[in-house]
C-alpha cells in the first residue's frame, strides 16, 4: 500500500469512530433531557401574573437568587438568557423563560403562565388569546421586495 492510501484509511477510521461516539453521546443526552422534562412537568403549576418587563440578559445581571446562580454552570452564567420580570400577587419576581416562548409573552398584560420553579414553560392569555408575533423578514426577502419580485 502507498502512503496516501494509509493516510486516507486512518482518517476514515477516525471519522467513523467519532460519528459512533457522537451518536451514543447524543442518545444519552436525549434520555437525560426527557427525564428533566418529565420532572419539570411533574412540578409545573399555572400562575396568573402581570408581565412587567422581558429582556435577554446575563444571569449575573438578572437579579436572580444566589442559590440559582450557584447551581448554573459557569458557561451559562456568561451567556444571555431570556428573563421575565412579573408581578405575582403582591410580589415582583424574576423568572427565566423558555426561548421558544419568550417572543409570545406580551408586555404589560396579564397572562396565565405554566411555571416550574423559576422557569416559565408555557403561556396562555388571561382574557384574550395571545397573538403570535410577526416573523422578521430576512435580508434576501427585503431585497426581493425592493426589487419588486
Amino acid at each position: 500500500m502507498s502512503t496516501p492510501t494509509i493516510v486516507l484509511l486512518v482518517i476514515l477510521a477516525v471519522l467513523i469512530v467519532t460519528v459512533v461516539v457522537l451518536y451514543f453521546l447524543g442518545k444519552k443526552m436525549q434520555k437525560k433531557k426527557e427525564e428533566q422534562d418529565a420532572q419539570m412537568a411533574a412540578i409545573a403549576q399555572t400562575i396568573p401574573m402581570l408581565v412587567i418587563d422581558k429582556k435577554k440578559m446575563k444571569l449575573m445581571d438578572a437579579g436572580l437568587p444566589q442559590a440559582v446562580l450557584d447551581q448554573t454552570p459557569k458557561m451559562m452564567r456568561r451567556s444571555k438568557m431570556p428573563v421575565v420580570k412579573a408581578k405575582v400577587g403582591p410580589k415582583v419576581t424574576t423568572f427565566l423563560c423558555d426561548g421558544e416562548i419568550f417572543d409570545q409573552i406580551p408586555l404589560k398584560q396579564q397572562i396565565k403562565a405554566t411555571v416550574s420553579g423559576l422557569y416559565i414553560t408555557g403561556v396562555k392569555g388571561m382574557r384574550k388569546p395571545i397573538e403570535a408575533p410577526q416573523k422578521k423578514k430576512g435580508f434576501m426577502a427585503k431585497l426581493k421586495e425592493k426589487a419588486g419580485m
